[in-house]
């Protein structure tokens, strides 16, 4: 892989450390040759210290390394992302990211439907919505309503109505997160026992 350290008169090229599993990015830092030769070498995450002025092991103190995963290099080859296993928080001030987030997966609008439904359950008295309306039923209520959706998808999968298929497929993934919720569960849990079954 070709780096173009001369871009800047520093030599060092910036370099977005992202979590290999999450995507989350996890911080920022700077390279120079020696620090990605060290990276390399010790498939332990080095940069050059702008502020020590020398190669920084990150984790060489707090024992919170940076294992390597893979290093890509951009367009203009002067800026690399650097993905990564992290050993405890990142920042210096203790927090999973230098922008204090927590560093979970995020399945996009996914989440975001997954916090709505969070909401109506937790104002289930107060609100008046479909959720919280099949929540008061009861869970044999919410898991039979699984059922039937899941035997509509199955229907219209033996017909050619791409739009009925998708909208009933829709249904059953809604209905099965808010069981999954009604049972004290998240997607991210079901993604856990199918991350521990890959060989």
């Amino acid at each position: 892989m070709k780096i173009d350290f001369s871009k800047n008169t520093d030599n060092l090229v910036p370099a977005i450390i992202q979590d290999a599993e999450t995507k989350q990015v996890l911080m920022l830092g700077y390279m120079n040759k020696e620090a990605y030769q060290k990276t390399m070498d010790t498939k332990k995450v080095t940069f050059y210290s702008r502020t020590k002025n020398r190669l920084w092991t990150k984790g060489e103190e707090s024992g919170n390394f940076l294992h390597l995963v893979d290093i890509k290099n951009d367009c203009d080859q002067d800026t690399l992302l650097v993905t990564v296993n992290p050993e405890g928080p990142t920042c210096h001030k203790g927090t999973d990211t230098c922008w204090a987030e927590t560093n979970k997966e995020d399945y996009g609008f996914i989440s975001t439907l997954e916090g709505v439904i969070a909401n109506r359950i937790e104002n289930a008295d107060s609100e008046k919505s479909y959720v919280a309306s099949l929540l008061k039923s009861g869970i044999n209520k919410v898991a039979q309503k699984v059922g039937e959706e899941a035997v509509e998808v199955v229907i219209e999968a033996k017909d050619n109505d791409e739009g009925l298929f998708l909208n009933e497929s829709a249904d059953l993934l809604f209905h099965y997160l808010i069981l999954l919720q009604a049972k004290g569960y998240k997607l991210e849990n079901v993604v856990e026992v199918l991350k521990s079954r890959q060989k």
